[in-house]
C-alpha cells in the first residue's frame, strides 16, 4: 500500500515545479475567458466611441460615393482618394482593434500571469502522434470539452432566442420605419443583444476560469516519490551533505592540530579542555587561540603538545573560559588579559631557564589564575 501510495499523484505541485511548467510555457489558459474579454471589449467600445465610429463611417461612405466626373476618369486622384479614405477608415476603426488586442494580452494576466517561453515554439513530434492524437480524442478531457461545448451553444442560443421574443415587435416595426430611424433602431437591438450575448458568456467564463486552473493543478500534481526527489536535488542528499560537513570539520580539525607545535603553551582542564596559544608581540596585539578542543581532541592537543615539547599549564578555571568564549583564530577576551598575562609570564620565564641551561633556578608555575566569575562556565559533568 505504501508502495501504491508513492506512485499515485496526490501532492500539490510544488512551487519549482510550477516554475518549470511556465518555463515550458505551460501554463493555464481558458478560451471562454478570451472570448467573453474580447466581446467585452468591443462592446465597451461601441458604447464610448460608437457614435463617432459611426458618424465617421457614414462620412467616408458619402464621401466615396460622391465624386465628379474628372475624378471618375483619373486613376491618379482616385488612388489618392482611396489611400486618404483608407487611412480615415483605419483612424476610426483602430481604437477597436487596439482595445480588443489589449484585452486578449491582458487575459492571461486573469488567469495566472503572461509569460513567453521559446520552449513553446520548439518542435515537439510528440504533439503529430496519431496514436496519442486517438488517446486524447477518447480521453475523460475531451469527453469534459465536448460537454461544454454543448452547454455552451445552449446557453448561447437560449441568450439569443430570448432577445429575438423579447424584441420581435421592435423586429417587426423596422419595416416600416424610414432608413435612418430605422439604423438607429436596429442598433439599439443589436446592441441590446451584445449586451445579452456577453451576459451569456461571463457565465460560460466563471464556470470555465475555476475548472481550467483546477484541471492545470491536477495534471501537474506529484507523486511523494517525485516531492521527495526535487527536496533531495534542491536542498541536497542529507546523508551526502552529513558527509561532507563531517570532511569539512576533519579537515579544519586537521589544520587546527597542525598549529598546535608552533603554539606557546597549551592550558588544560586537565582532562576535560585544552587550548593552545600563541603569541608574537611584534605582531600581534594580543595571544591568539590557535586550537582548542573537548575531551578526546584535548587528549590528542595534550599529546602533541608533549611530543614537541609545548608547555602544558594546569588551569582549570582559565581552561574552561578560554574554550567557551574564544574560537580559534580569535584573539582571547579583553576580560581574560590578565590571566593569560600571567600564563605567557610563567612561559617566559621557562623560556629563560631552559636557554640558561640549569644555571638559574626554574620558575614556579602559577598556582591560582584568577578568571572573572561570569567567564567561568564551570566544572563539567
Amino acid at each position: 500500500m505504501a508502495e501504491e501510495s508513492d506512485l499515485e499523484r496526490t501532492e500539490p505541485a510544488s512551487a519549482r515545479r510550477l516554475e518549470q511548467a511556465r518555463e515550458d510555457g505551460n501554463v493555464p489558459h481558458s478560451r471562454e475567458l478570451v472570448a467573453f474579454m474580447v466581446m467585452a471589449a468591443g462592446a465597451g467600445t461601441f458604447w464610448v466611441l460608437g457614435g463617432w465610429i459611426a458618424h465617421g463611417v457614414a462620412d467616408l461612405v458619402r464621401q466615396g460615393l460622391s465624386f465628379n466626373r474628372a475624378a471618375a476618369f483619373d486613376t491618379a486622384i482616385m488612388r489618392g482618394s482611396t489611400l486618404a479614405m483608407t487611412a480615415d477608415a483605419f483612424a476610426y476603426v483602430g481604437p477597436l482593434f487596439v482595445i480588443i488586442i489589449a484585452a486578449i494580452i491582458a487575459t492571461p494576466f486573469v488567469m495566472g500571469g503572461w509569460v513567453f517561453s521559446p520552449k513553446a515554439f520548439t518542435l515537439d513530434l510528440t504533439r503529430i502522434d496519431p496514436i496519442k492524437g486517438l488517446g486524447r480524442m477518447f480521453s475523460w478531457q475531451s469527453i469534459a470539452e465536448l460537454v461544454k461545448a454543448i452547454l455552451k451553444a445552449l446557453l448561447i442560443g437560449g441568450v439569443l432566442y430570448w432577445v429575438v421574443r423579447h424584441e420581435q415587435d421592435r423586429l417587426f416595426a423596422l419595416l416600416a420605419q424610414p432608413v435612418e430611424t430605422g439604423l438607429v433602431a436596429f442598433s439599439q437591438v443589436l446592441f441590446f443583444s451584445f449586451v445579452a450575448l456577453i451576459g451569456g458568456l461571463a457565465v460560460i467564463a466563471a464556470i470555465d476560469v475555476p475548472f481550467q486552473l483546477w484541471q492545470y493543478h491536477d495534471r501537474l500534481k506529484m507523486t511523494r516519490e517525485e516531492l521527495k526527489k526535487e527536496s533531495r536535488e534542491s536542498e541536497g542528499d542529507p546523508q551526502l551533505k552529513a558527509r561532507i560537513r563531517s570532511q569539512q570539520r576533519e579537515m579544519a580539525r586537521s589544520r587546527m592540530m597542525s598549529e598546535v607545535p608552533k603554539a606557546d603553551v597549551v592550558v588544560t582542564n586537565p582532562t576535560h579542555f585544552a587550548v593552545a596559544l600563541k603569541y608574537d608581540s611584534g605582531a600581534m596585539g594580543a595571544p591568539i587561540v590557535v586550537a582548542k578542543g573537548m575531551n578526546l581532541i584535548a587528549q590528542r592537543i595534550r599529546d602533541l603538545a608533549s611530543d614537541n615539547k609545548v608547555p602544558l599549564l594546569e588551569a582549570p578555571p582559565l581552561a574552561r573560559a578560554l574554550y567557551r568564549h574564544a574560537d580559534v583564530g580569535d584573539q582571547i577576551p579583553a576580560p581574560l588579559y590578565a590571566a593569560v598575562a600571567e600564563v605567557m609570564a610563567y612561559i617566559y620565564q621557562l623560556n629563560q631557564f631552559a636557554a640558561s641551561a640549569g644555571a638559574m633556578l626554574p620558575p614556579t608555575a602559577p598556582a591560582l589564575i584568577a578568571v572573572p566569575a561570569e567567564l567561568d562556565p564551570g566544572v563539567p559533568e
